[in-house]
């Protein structure tokens, strides 16, 4: 996949609106996503949780204090498309 997030819009209830560069959008809820434990802790306040940014060199979503989230599991998320296997991919080369 490798579709990087190009806009997010935190929303109530710990959800994100997403916009991929190849045009797809939607929302998803963190909360079904993470345990809000370790590093995911801090987002648990929706204050902390609005503050998501996106790292233009990854192309992923992040907060200040170092939480990322995978833009090929957010893109499946949205799409209902498989994440690839990349173990695969890499035997196919």
């Amino acid at each position: 996949m490798f579709v990087d997030v190009l806009s997010v819009q935190p929303l109530d209830g710990h959800k994100l609106h997403l916009e991929f560069e190849d045009g797809v959008s939607g929302t998803v809820n963190v909360k079904d996503l993470v345990d809000f434990t370790g590093v995911f802790e801090y987002l648990r306040d929706e204050e902390q949780f609005s503050m998501v940014t996106i790292n233009a060199e990854l192309g992923v979503v992040c907060w200040p204090n170092g939480a990322d989230l995978d833009s090929d599991v957010l893109y499946s998320i949205i799409t209902g498309q498989p994440i690839p296997d990349f173990e695969e991919l890499n035997r196919a080369l």
